[in-house]
């Protein structure tokens, strides 16, 4: 794989070096107060940020006709990402949301003399929208992206990081806009509050492991102990 990594603006990135210290360091700007425990939270704070739902192959829908039954049933996206429904024939459904969906097989209907159809499509099994989590994890393998995930939460789902895992070389490949990318963070440094654990996303692959990171950033992580900012590269 063809990758092209600018040395010096990495090494720019990494801001510190030497050894991780035990003590919490915090990122700048952080304020801390003393406190004898958490204040709760607010109902807003237990609701996770929204962010639409993108149907695609393979996902599980049930699809629901107010008042025709006969329209009502499960069905699955298929490998092309459509879905076919009586009446409303073939529908292309991979990269909408089930709102858009459901506009969509509404207006199918309506053009097939169905009067005033009301559609509702609910996801009932997702399969399209999953990360993968490989390398030193005590679970690695397919999970699925369900509202705003992020990476220590994405290990978490993996059961945390093995004995033998490098805490500091963790990468996310992701591929965006044609072009394949790769970050390298330090879990340490996040769990640190020096800088914030970043979001992940489905079809991206975390991997925690030495020795492809080593190889992706060699240049960049020989100078530092904790990396204080996740480092980037373009590979394609």
């Amino acid at each position: 794989m063809k990758f092209s990594l600018v040395t010096a603006t990495l090494i720019a990135l990494i801001g510190v070096s030497g050894c991780a210290e035990d003590r919490f360091v915090g990122r700048p700007g952080l304020t801390v107060v003393q406190q004898g425990a958490l204040p709760e939270p607010l109902a807003t704070d237990l609701v996770s940020a929204s962010r639409p739902q993108v149907l695609g192959p393979f996902d599980q829908l049930s699809v629901d006709v107010f008042g025709l039954p006969e329209f009502s049933r499960t069905v699955t996206i298929d490998r092309s990402g459509n879905i076919s429904l009586p009446l409303a024939g073939e529908i292309p459904a991979a990269g909408k949301t089930p709102t858009q969906l459901a506009q969509a097989v509404t207006q199918s209907l309506r053009a097939n003399y169905v009067r005033d159809p009301r559609v509702t499509i609910n996801v009932t099994q997702v399969v399209s929208q999953v990360l993968t989590v490989s390398g030193q994890v005590r679970q690695p393998g397919l999970y699925p992206v369900t509202g705003r995930m992020t990476l220590l939460r994405a290990i978490a789902r993996a059961q945390g990081v093995s004995d033998v895992a490098r805490e500091d070389l963790v990468l996310v490949f992701r591929r965006v806009n044609g072009r394949d990318t790769v970050g390298l963070y330090d879990l340490r440094a996040i769990q640190q509050g020096i800088y914030a654990d970043p979001e992940v996303f489905a079809n991206d692959v975390v991997q925690v492991d030495e020795s492809r990171a080593r190889r992706l950033f060699n240049l960049a992580i020989a100078s530092s102990g904790l990396i204080a900012g996740p480092l980037i590269a373009i590979l394609n």
